[in-house]
């Protein structure tokens, strides 16, 4: 995990709004997958499209640029269809990343021991 910022979002999506939620989804994923730091970004939901998860995993220069740059011209629409109940992160992020990520209401989670094998 050493130098890469982890998180999980966690969504809820009202049913009538999911099918414009996941085209939205499809633009964001589209840019996002341009971005050479950006690692893992998935979206997940459960079966009667109420909640959502997003999993991202970035090295740690990504971040920012993806909230920024990426994210950004999209998060209007984005939090009009879905909210954010919860949204954990794991690593080590810096006093900037915080800043943003604390706008999404982060609850930040330390390693201390673990390993990942790639």
């Amino acid at each position: 995990m050493r130098g890469e910022i982890y998180s999980i979002y966690h969504l809820s999506v009202e049913p009538s709004k999911f099918p414009a939620f996941q085209a939205l989804i499809a633009k964001i994923v589209a840019a996002t997958r341009e971005e050479p730091d950006t690692l893992t970004y998935e979206y997940v939901a459960n079966e009667d499209k109420t909640a959502v998860h997003i999993v991202e995993r970035y090295r740690a220069a990504g971040l920012l640029p993806h909230i920024d740059k990426t994210f950004s011209p999209f998060a209007e629409t984005f939090l009009s269809l879905a909210k954010i109940e919860k949204l954990y992160v794991y690593g080590e992020p810096t006093t900037e990343m915080r800043t943003k990520l604390d706008g999404f209401g982060a609850v930040y989670l330390h390693p201390f021991d673990g390993f990942t094998r790639n």
